[in-house]
């Protein structure tokens, strides 16, 4: 088990506007300069968070700038956890469409939790009374 001393946070909270996703997108990389990931470990960390925001966003919290987004992102030793927390209602993903079908190949949107789990370690999911929270590990 590790010592919590090795556990670096940085967080950010944003409103629900598009926009703010750059600063998201900056604090992602000072992570992984900090981190020392690869440079394809970078972007698919910066794609990864970004996807995972911008549907936080748009479908968990419908664009309501009222309503925040928080992102946390865990650095340890052996890995980088990301929890990204919205105030949205959640939604089922065993009963995602697969982007890889032939009727949704053409679709503009549907792909962002196929692309999560292609590009990180692991992704998982959780639904409370408060909201969405989307954890993902990228192994260092």
């Amino acid at each position: 088990m590790m010592a919590k001393e090795d556990t670096e946070k940085f967080s950010i909270e944003i409103p629900s506007i598009l926009a703010k996703l750059t600063d998201v997108e900056k604090l992602s990389e000072k992570v992984s300069r900090k981190a020392g990931l690869s440079e394809e470990d970078t972007d698919n960390l910066a794609i990864a968070v970004t996807e995972a925001v911008n549907n936080s966003i748009k479908h968990g919290n419908d664009l309501d700038t009222k309503k925040k987004v928080t992102v946390d992102f865990l650095l340890d030793p052996k890995k980088i956890t990301v929890r990204i927390c919205d105030e949205g209602g959640g939604f089922d993903p065993t009963n995602l469409d697969n982007p890889l079908d032939p009727e949704n190949l053409l679709k503009e949107s549907g792909r962002g939790i196929y692309i999560l789990k292609a590009i990180m370690d692991k992704v998982d999911f959780k639904f409370t009374k408060t909201g969405t929270e989307v954890i993902m590990v990228k192994k260092r």
